[in-house]
């Protein structure tokens, strides 16, 4: 508002002067600080200022809303150095996620090369060498390498370097809090290398009996078996899905038992595959029930542990095959010591990458490269063995894989796939409104060109 402070009684042109107009407002409200407000030509900093001064809102200043809006705009946009960490940091997250993908593929790839690699050593260890308890235990004793190279990882990629013997104490926590015992070292590494022995030794008599293809596609039952066992020992929760998959494993099984008649060598090495299955589920079961979630160096102490054992007790058994002539060999300059070694060290590395790749990446990567040994030996069996197939051990072997991979899926995943699907829904409708809304701006912007307005109808 503008007001004349004196009229001269001269005949000389009235001056009139603006005084900026008197701060009135409410107690609580803000009051625009900073300096007076920019005015422009015609008194009034914008629009919305001109409708408060028309409409007498109570406490009105000019420019007072323009200068809330701008404080507003103000306080809400971030600085140059918080952009620019957000921007790091979701670099970063986008960097480290591309990593652990890229690398666990390149693990998927190793984890099947491993195990296609070690199951055909094994064949062509069968060629010069039929002792497959001694090819067994000779392995296991392997594992003793597994603590020592994770130390030897341990010192490379860590700061805190720790003596061996720290460390291993450290790790043998995983047996209780007074560390390893003669007592625990029995009581607790006995049943597991057990275990650990049947698995590879039925693994191992099965392939005498069957392809590689056979028994790497029936091996894969152990998730099956694993979660059946969970739900009744653990009481895990109970997926019906997991329930299909079970059921399509144990159909595939009939199936490759019924390829060649329910006799001869093919039903007994399926008999062999699916024992070394249901074992293999056992020791990961038990494993989990008396050891719980154990990291990487208590794995390693354990396997190696588990390698000590079969060292020390389980040699008997090799010396007992062989005087019986079981299993006989002659002298020990005889021996397919390459092949020996080779195995020995391409299962080593399997578990290796196993249990080390569960760390690093995925899970369920791991279990990926475990599934596609199924592909890569029916290669290899193809190519170099010129094996031929028959359409029920093809349809057995598919029926196997697909229920691998329906157990594979996540406890959640009803869930998250309906919370999808739902997403999906909603954006339709979502759209179509988008389209009404531009749909109807334009036409009431026409009828204001026509001098008319449209009221919409509800």
């Amino acid at each position: 508002m503008t007001t004349a402070d004196s009229v001269p009684e001269s005949g000389e042109q009235p001056c009139i002067r603006l005084e900026p107009p008197r701060s009135t407002h409410l107690p609580g409200k803000a009051t625009p600080t900073g300096g007076s407000p920019k005015v422009t030509a015609n008194g009034v900093h914008d629009i919305e200022d001109r409708i408060l001064r028309i409409t007498g809102f109570y406490g009105y200043n000019p420019g007072y809303s323009s200068h809330r809006r701008e404080d507003g705009s103000e306080s809400h946009t971030d600085t140059p150095g918080s952009e620019t960490s957000r921007e790091s940091r979701s670099y970063h997250s986008c960097t480290n996620a591309l990593l652990k993908v890229l690398g666990g593929l390149l693990m998927v790839l190793c984890v099947s090369s491993s195990w296609v690699g070690t199951t055909q050593v094994v064949k062509l260890t069968y060629q010069s060498f039929s002792c497959p308890f001694f090819i067994s235990w000779f392995s296991s004793n392997w594992n003793i390498l597994f603590f020592p190279i994770y130390y030897s990882g341990h010192v490379v990629t860590t700061r805190e370097k720790q003596t061996p013997i720290q460390k291993f104490r450290e790790c043998s926590k995983l047996f209780g809090e007074d560390g390893m015992t003669l007592k625990l070292f029995v009581k607790r590494t006995a049943p597991f290398s057990i275990l650990w022995t049947l698995t590879n030794y039925l693994y191992l008599l099965a392939l005498k009996k069957l392809t590689a293809t056979d028994v790497s596609a029936l091996y894969c039952c152990h998730k099956a078996f694993v979660f059946l066992l969970s739900w009744i020992v653990l009481k895990d929760r109970f997926m019906g899905v997991r329930i299909v998959a079970a059921i399509m494993a144990i159909t595939g099984i009939v199936m490759m038992a019924y390829a060649d008649g329910f006799h001869g060598d093919s039903f007994v090495g399926v008999a062999l595959a699916v024992g070394s299955a249901s074992t293999s589920a056992l020791y990961k079961v038990l494993f989990k029930m008396f050891l719980g979630s154990a990291n990487l160096g208590e794995v390693a102490h354990f396997l190696s542990t588990i390698g000590f054992f079969n060292l020390i007790f389980i040699s008997c058994v090799p010396l007992i095959l062989y005087f019986t002539r079981v299993e006989h060999w002659g002298s020990l300059s005889s021996l397919p010591w390459g092949y020996l070694c080779g195995l020995a060290g391409l299962w080593l590395v399997f578990n290796i990458l196993v249990h080390v790749g569960v760390v690093l990446t995925y899970p369920i990567l791991i279990s990926i490269g475990t599934l596609l040994s199924v592909p890569g030996n029916a290669a290899v069996d193809v190519l170099k063995h010129e094996v031929i197939f028959s359409v029920v051990r093809l349809a057995a072997t598919c029926i196997i894989c697909l229920g691998f991979l329906l157990l594979l899926l996540p406890e959640e995943w009803d869930s998250v796939t309906l919370r999808f699907l739902a997403t999906i829904a909603d954006k339709k409708p979502e759209e179509h409104g988008e389209e009404l809304t531009e749909s109807s701006v334009h036409t009431r912007s026409r009828s204001r060109a026509n001098g008319a307005v449209s009221i919409p109808l509800a």
